[in-house]
Formats: structure tokens, sequence, C-alpha cells
């Protein structure tokens, strides 16, 4: 991994939330880049329960003040940034008051998800694609953790396929057992259409429900990681189906040379 550059993009990394298979895992594959002299860059969203204080995030003005038009809506992007003390990692919080500032991360008191998780996800996307290309940072491997960045492939194959920074990344999904009952808004399709998004590259999303994103998401990867034990059988054949390479399930105490030996050797050849 000795210099290659790899974008993690997660939904969820601790030490900002708590753990669960998403957020340890988001945490733990990018030390291990980190470890084996790679160079990193994490992004995650800024949800309103995460301690800003304690965590010491602050905004990084040159990299803030645009607007992201979402649905025909402009919504103003914020960036900001902390660094994780013991292992010297950085992470950059996509940021907005309308979505983010809310206490809790998917869900209300109630378990239920909140209406806009739909629109959450594409201003995720697009906030990522439009720091990384402020920053300059052209990345080998883009690998995404979690169902709110599962539409960064899409976006950055269709939405964004002109854009030269990106030319050359191989992106990996990991698919995760830990999901979401029932679906997002059923006017998801439309908001990702208003973005000249072809229909029939979002068909899957009817409805928007857990699979079905991850669906989308892998079918605009370059390669999938299975990284949960038990995965809905409806997602596991159809990964099996695809044409690509897949790294089957391998418990946390193997991950890292699994994971570094995939990158190698399936995600960077050509």
């Amino acid at each position: 991994m000795n210099g290659k550059k790899i974008l993690f993009v997660s939904s969820e990394l601790v030490p900002y939330l708590p753990e669960n298979p998403v957020s340890l895992m988001s945490y733990e594959a990018p030390r291990m880049v980190n470890s084996r002299g790679g160079q990193i860059r994490i992004f995650m969203p800024r949800y309103g329960n995460i301690n800003e204080r304690r965590h010491q995030l602050h905004e990084v003005i040159r990299l803030s003040g645009m607007n992201l038009v979402i649905n025909d809506m402009d919504m103003p992007l914020i960036i900001k940034v902390a660094s994780i003390p013991r292992e010297r990692i950085q992470v950059y919080f996509i940021d907005n008051e309308e979505y983010f500032k809310r206490k809790a991360t998917f869900a209300d008191e109630n378990g239920n998800l909140f209406p806009d998780n739909d629109e959450r996800a594409i201003f995720f996307a697009k906030g990522v694609v439009e720091t990384v290309k402020k920053l300059n940072w052209s990345p080998d491997i883009i690998h995404i953790h979690g169902w709110m960045a599962s539409l960064l492939p899409l976006y950055l194959r269709e939405y964004y396929a002109d854009e030269p920074l990106f030319a050359d990344s191989r992106i990996v999904t990991s698919i995760y057992g830990v999901g979401f009952d029932g679906s997002l808004s059923p006017g998801m399709k439309e908001k990702i259409a208003f973005d000249q998004i072809p229909g029939t590259s979002i068909e899957k999303l009817d409805p928007p429900s857990y699979n079905n994103l991850l669906k989308i998401a892998a079918d605009y990867s370059d390669a999938v990681i299975l990284a949960a034990d038990e995965i809905p059988e409806e997602l596991q054949e159809y990964v099996a189906n695809l044409q690509k390479p897949v790294l089957p399930y391998v418990p946390f105490q193997e991950f890292e040379e699994a994971y570094a030996n995939f990158y190698s050797t399936e995600v960077l050849k050509k």
C-alpha cells in the first residue's frame, strides 16, 4: 500500500459515533492503510450527535462556502475537520444545518427514518466529490462504507463522469448486514434524476430499500467486499452474479492482510 492514495467515505466512524460493524471497520481499514505507508482521507457526515468540542472539530473556511443543488434547492456546504490523535488521521466532515444539525444519525427517537434521508445521501455524495476536487487529491481507490455513502459510486460514474480527477480511481463498496427496515422517500428516484442521471441507472431504487441502495452501489463499483458474516440473502445472490472481484467475509482478526491483498491484487489491477 506504500504511496497509494485511498479515499474512505463512510456513514459512521469511531470514535465520533458508537461502535458497530460499519463504524469500526471505517476506522480500522484506514488505520491499516496508514500503517502500511498509504495516503488516506476519510469523509463522513457531521451528524448533530457528534460532540464538536470534545472531538475538536473546526470549520475549514477555504473548503466551505459553496452551495450544492439538491432537488432544485441551494444547500450550503460546510466542511469541518478533526484528527484522530493516536493515529494522526484527519477526518473531513460534510455538514449542512438543514440536513445534519439534528441530534441523531438516521432516525428519530421513535426509530422512524428521517424523511429527508434520501436528500442527505445525495448531499453527502456530492459534498465529498466537490471537497476532494477542491483538495485536488486524486485517489487510487475510493472505499465506501455504509448506506448513507452508497450513492457515491453512482454519482462518480454518472454525474461526475467527465471529472478527470477520478478518471483512474477504482471504487470498492463494503456491504454490511446492518441496514434499515422499510425504504427511504418514494421520491428519491426523481431527486436523483433531477441531476440528469438516466432513469435506467436507478431503476433498482423502486423502492429505495437498503438492499436496493447497495445493489446500485455494487453496480457502479469496481469491486465488492462482504464485510459481515450475515448479509441479506438477496444481496448475497446479487453480488455473486456480478462480473467483478468480490472479497468474501473474513473475520476481523484476519482483515488486514485480506484487505491489503485485495486492494493490491484485485482492485488495482488493470
